[in-house]
């Protein structure tokens, strides 16, 4: 069941808020010992992901769990650059990456339960008997039981844990039931306005359609970050006016720079002088090099500001609560957050 994005964050009586996670949604199926393990579009990911099908002994038979694969880092970080590349690993490697980098399976919704379809249930009955699977089971990694709420406030607090990699936030009507393919759940991702520098453009310094973003690390050297959405008429002639050609060797010089986030397809760049900084805004999924993996969408040109206004690059450290700070709602045997002080 698939969600539409929302420019809000309000938590509107009859839905209950769950936190969008930057994993891979997926869902698996127990029946008879067999172990269906499904993406989105219907791949069997079984064979990548060996560490959550013999996890799947744990649940109840012929039992269907809706959800999304995780991965964090030590740090508590969730780390999808480690997830990204492990439906297509089989075998050996499989089982290698299973060992260094354990995935989760974080459930939030519950799609049959001991041979009974749940679908016609609404989310509430749904998410009761979820909840009471795995109280039942004394499920622990690599079972992950998503938080859910009803509470505004609560919302609002998981919101500002966008250092730790969540997304956002998802809505569902408590009253309603599952709809396979119907956008009957709402989105909301969290998005923050940064400045980086225009190092490289596509298209030509007279028309750029996108601008390849990076920032200045702690050493002086131009990291990339991002790349911009297309850019339309106006705002690509704007650049083009404050864009300089090439003058010396460049930071990037003998680079190569993917389509997107884990493409590989190479773009076709100019490179540019790292002198125009630009105000994009972007979303809280970032890899461990604190790029964002998403594209940006650039606001306005910052003509104003120096590179050297700019922040270098940083990941950002996992968010620690507060003394008596409650944690976000995870079982405290797979809390990755480290608020719990577990």
């Amino acid at each position: 069941m698939p969600s539409t994005p929302v420019p809000t964050p309000d938590l509107r009586p009859g839905w209950a808020g769950e936190p969008k996670w930057d994993g891979l949604r997926a869902a698996i199926l127990v029946d008879a010992s067999r172990v269906v393990l499904r993406s989105r579009r219907g791949t069997d990911m079984g064979p990548a992901f060996p560490e959550i099908v013999a996890g799947a002994t744990l649940l109840p038979d012929a039992t269907a769990l809706d959800g999304e694969l995780a991965v964090w880092d030590a740090a508590g970080r969730l780390a999808f650059e480690q997830l990204q590349y492990r439906p297509a690993r089989r075998g050996a490697g499989a089982a290698r990456a299973a060992q260094e980098w354990p995935a989760h399976f974080v459930a939030f919704d519950l799609l049959r339960l001991s041979g009974t379809d749940t679908t016609g249930w609404p989310y509430q009955r749904r998410r009761a008997a979820l909840e009471s699977v795995f109280t039942a089971r004394r499920l622990s990694a690599p079972w992950v039981l998503c938080p859910s709420t009803t509470d505004p406030a609560t919302v609002r607090e998981w919101l500002t844990w966008a250092s730790v990699g969540m997304e956002g936030v998802v809505f569902k009507r408590l009253d309603d039931v599952y709809r396979p393919s119907v956008h009957g759940w709402h989105k909301y991702k969290v998005r923050e306005t940064s400045e980086a520098i225009v190092g490289a453009v596509t298209g030509s310094l007279t028309a750029p359609r996108t601008l390849l973003l990076g920032r200045f690390d702690d050493e002086d050297r131009l990291q990339y970050a991002s790349r911009t959405t297309t850019l339309a008429r106006q705002p690509g002639a704007e650049a083009a006016g404050l864009l300089t050609a090439r003058r010396h060797r460049h930071p990037w010089t003998g680079g190569s720079f993917s389509a997107g986030w884990g493409s590989r397809e190479q773009l076709e760049v100019t490179l540019v002088e790292p002198e125009l900084v630009v105000e994009a805004g972007v979303d809280v999924a970032r890899d461990a090099s604190g790029r964002w993996r998403h594209p940006a969408r650039r606001h306005r040109a910052r003509p104003d500001l120096s590179p050297t206004d700019v922040p270098p690059p940083a990941a950002g450290p996992p968010k620690r609560a507060a003394p008596g700070r409650r944690c976000p709602g995870l079982l405290h045997s797979a809390c990755h957050w480290r608020c719990c002080g577990q």
